[in-house]
């Protein structure tokens, strides 16, 4: 019929004529269902208020709705494509509806379960509707409907259903299918891309192994693959740029340690010096000590004696006070012998005078005076003798009181000489006692600088061994450094062979330093290296085949839910 031929003509992709041919779904069987449209159009709405009320009681039916507006609009779009299955009409519009069904269902994932426990609930609720129309209540046995247009009434509703709900399966098997077909190309189509690329980086990585630094990743690879491609290609460069710094500073750390090499030579062979006449120095220093501290030991002995010597002083002093007063006494008492003497010496010239006399009184006296003019030359001989004795005793006495006072005035200057004598010692005394006290502090201080010198020594000993110990170190820097002069040379930094590179600069003045490195290798952060490139690859290899790719959208009619 020409009907049919113009369903098979807009559906020969989903088989839509064989599909009615083969549930005999023809002319009469559509004429039934549009008899039953209105019975349709006027059941539908709480057919579909069962079925959402039971999608409600559902986590995975209600988890596709937002909100219960949504599911009323989805409860609209049910009814006007139950409208469309009511018309009969399965051409071009029923396709496209039931195509964008089935690849809605697809899209948001719903199990085809609960699409066929859907139409299992609307069918219940349409099908007991026709009956009810066919048989209605309190009309068993009069004006009863024939059975065989009632049965072929339900049936063609539910052939109406059942290929509704076929075709729709069949939609979204073939569309999950053909996204199963895209994504796998896609998968093919990356894991090809993966494996030039990987095979690129793998040669890249080989000469980067053998030192080469002057290859780049240049070969073609999909945008995907694009930004590890630069990346790798940013870090091989930033690699390079350091490398070329590190053996451009190779060349002054070799210089700088040669320099350092020398001077730690010098400075140990100096300090080995130094330590030797420090060593001496604290030598001298001890014997100095000890003599000192002996001296100042003899100093205090020495304070002790000219103390002794000052009480002794001043008790000679006290002695020649009391020998000069006694000679003073002696000399008094010389002059009051004198004094006696003189007396003595009138009383003998008296009694010559008084014998004189007599010896003229005898001599006129005659024979009868004669023995008075014995006795009165003798006394006058015995007076003569006492005035020459008393005259003599005076000349001793004057002698010796002349000897006295040189005697006292002697012994006044020998007092004043004591007393002098005694402020000298008394001065030396202080002097002494301040040279003690002086002694002590500077052996004090010496034995302050002798322990500093020792500790010096001790040091510098120690100072000698560390130095020793750096050169060791120095010159395994060296011998380091030569090292990775050598190991510099295995990679090539330019387009230009190893052989033929240009040579290290000459060895700076003594007074230069090494090239210092650049700031950015110095304490910036480093940019994208090999091994961040190798984890973005690792990264595209294991991440799995995306399947938004190929999501179907939803068709311009808005169907997004059943």
């Amino acid at each position: 019929m020409p009907e049919m031929q113009g369903i098979a003509v807009m559906a020969e992709d989903y088989a839509v004529s064989e599909r009615l041919d083969f549930m005999k779904l023809d002319g009469a069987a559509r004429e039934a269902i549009r008899s039953l449209r209105p019975l349709i159009q006027e059941e539908i709405k709480p057919a579909l208020d069962a079925f959402y009320a039971q999608v409600r009681n559902f986590p995975e039916t209600r988890k596709h709705f937002s909100s219960d507006s949504h599911m009323a609009a989805a409860a609209d779009r049910q009814r006007q494509h139950w409208d469309i299955i009511a018309s009969g009409d399965y051409g071009e519009s029923y396709v496209n509806a039931v195509r964008a069904i089935g690849q809605v269902h697809a899209r948001i994932g719903l199990e085809p379960r609960w699409y066929i426990g859907g139409y299992a609930l609307l069918t219940e609720h349409l099908v007991k509707a026709v009956i009810r129309k066919a048989w209605p209540k309190g009309s068993v046995f009069a004006n009863r409907g024939d059975p065989d247009k009632t049965g072929h009434m339900a049936a063609s509703l539910i052939k109406a259903i059942l290929l509704d709900m076929d075709f729709a399966i069949s939609v979204y098997l073939e569309t999950l299918e053909s996204r199963r077909k895209e994504e796998e190309a896609v998968r093919q189509a990356t894991e090809h891309q993966q494996t030039l690329v990987v095979e690129a980086l793998g040669a890249a990585l080989a000469k980067l192994a053998a030192g080469d630094l002057a290859s780049r990743l240049d070969e073609d690879v999909s945008p995907q693959f694009q930004k590890l491609k630069d990346d790798y290609n940013a870090a091989i460069t930033t690699l390079q740029d350091a490398m070329r710094s590190v053996a451009d500073s190779t060349d002054g750390l070799r210089t700088g340690t040669d320099e350092i090499a020398m001077a730690s030579d010098d400075l140990s062979r100096r300090t080995e010096q130094q330590a030797a006449s420090l060593e001496e120095t604290a030598a001298a220093l001890d014997e100095l000590t000890a003599t000192v501290k002996k001296a100042a030991s003899g100093a205090r002995q020495a304070s002790d004696l000219v103390s002794t010597a000052r009480g002794e002083a001043e008790h000679s002093g006290d002695v020649v006070k009391d020998a000069v007063s006694a000679m003073g006494q002696i000399e008094k008492s010389s002059n009051q012998i004198a004094q006696i003497i003189g007396v003595i010496d009138e009383i003998a010239f008296q009694t010559n005078l008084l014998a004189l006399n007599a010896g003229v009184e005898a001599a006129r006296a005659g024979d009868a005076g004669r023995g008075f003019a014995v006795v009165a030359s003798e006394v006058r001989a015995l007076a003569q003798r006492s005035a020459e004795a008393a005259k003599e005793i005076k000349g001793l006495i004057s002698a010796s009181t002349y000897q006295v006072g040189e005697g006292v005035k002697l012994v006044g200057e020998t007092g004043d000489a004591l007393r002098r004598i005694i402020e000298r010692v008394g001065e030396i005394d202080s002097l002494v006692s301040e040279i003690a006290a002086s002694s002590a502090e500077q052996a004090t201080a010496l034995n302050e600088v002798n322990t500093a010198v020792n500790q010096m020594d001790q040091v510098t000993q120690q100072n000698a061994a560390m130095v020793e110990q750096s050169t060791a170190a120095t010159h395994s820097l060296k011998s380091e450094t030569g090292e990775l002069a050598r190991l510099l040379q295995q990679f090539t930094l330019d387009d230009q062979p190893r052989q033929s590179r240009r040579p290290a600069a000459p060895a700076p003045a003594v007074a230069s330093r090494p090239a210092a490195v650049p700031a950015a290798y110095a304490g910036s952060a480093p940019k994208p290296s090999v091994l961040a490139a190798r984890e973005r690859l690792n990264a595209f290899m294991s991440k799995p085949v995306t399947r938004g790719a190929t999501a179907l959208k939803a068709d311009p009619d808005g169907w997004e839910e059943f």
